[in-house]
């Protein structure tokens, strides 16, 4: 497999364990990258409840430092907002939600996550400005993300 002599296979190894390690650096660079370019593409999806911007939508493949990244970057872009990430990886659903410091005292994100993430068959938690969950039901999650304005609007009321 490593092709070379018993002298050469233990630099072989760290050679491979270094590229190993580069390529992992790459895949999340560019996991990054799409959650940037997949950020621009979601600011359409916005609605307003209460004069606050809801956006709740999909972000496929995106792991969970990336759907982090992702809702810091729309609360940094929307300032006065609530965010719901969903995402779908072999077949797990990834939740994070966001809520902006200026909306923290109505809307909490470890509130919200909570009915968003029963309903893909998981569960979650966090802190009033960002919640994390995990779920397994991926064939619930457009109806999951569906559901957030709904709630945002009967904290506000």
């Amino acid at each position: 497999m490593l092709r070379s002599t018993p002298e050469q296979a233990a630099a072989k190894v760290d050679a491979l364990l270094q590229r190993g390690k580069d390529l992992e650096k790459e895949l999340a660079a560019a996991k990054q990258a799409l959650a940037t370019g997949q950020s621009a593409d979601h600011s359409d999806a916005v609605e307003e409840v209460a004069g606050i911007k809801v956006l709740a939508t999909r972000m496929d493949g995106a792991d969970a430092k990336t759907l982090r990244d992702a809702v810091d970057k729309f609360k940094d872009k929307l300032q006065n907002a609530v965010i719901v990430l969903g995402s779908v990886d072999d077949g797990k659903v990834r939740l994070a939600a966001g809520v902006t410091k200026n909306n923290t005292d109505k809307v909490r994100a470890g509130d919200l996550i909570k009915p968003v993430a029963e309903q893909v068959g998981g569960k979650g938690g966090g802190r009033p400005d960002f919640a994390q969950a995990g779920g397994s039901d991926a064939t619930k999650l457009d109806e999951a993300l569906k559901s957030v304005s709904a709630w945002v609007a009967e904290q506000l009321s």
